[in-house]
């Protein structure tokens, strides 16, 4: 069983920074993709980012060029610098691991482990 632990929520300003982490424990062995979700209120939980072992990354559009996602070599611990933040990125941040694999053409994910979310306000 994975236990994830987000850190690094808090309020800033719009045009600020927040590094956001994500502390992994558990057994992750098979465990190939790990990504952050965000939910604003009233609206459904949506992917920020992922990354595969490889490091294949995925970036939703609204983020793609202010937030990077990286990890340390041992998969223990993830994390999404967030530059550049505006209102519209407030939410409950959440780390998430599962397995992913591919067709050959496309990747197919599913996240099976989640934290419990951190906090992340913007004011204008």
């Amino acid at each position: 069983q994975v236990q994830l632990m987000e850190s690094g929520g808090g309020e800033v300003r719009a045009g600020e920074s927040l590094r956001l982490s994500c502390a992994v424990s558990g057994t992750i062995f098979g465990k190939n993709i790990m990504g952050w979700y965000r939910q604003a209120p009233g609206n459904e939980r949506e992917l920020v980012v992922s990354i595969i072992d490889g490091g294949i990354t995925d970036y939703g559009d609204s983020v793609r060029g202010r937030f990077t996602i990286s990890r340390d070599i041992a998969k223990r611990n993830l994390y999404l610098q967030m530059n550049s933040l505006t209102p519209e990125d407030t939410a409950v941040y959440y780390c998430a691991v599962g397995m992913a694999a591919s067709n050959g053409q496309t990747w197919h994910s599913s996240f099976d482990s989640w934290g419990q979310g951190t906090q992340v306000t913007v004011s204008s």
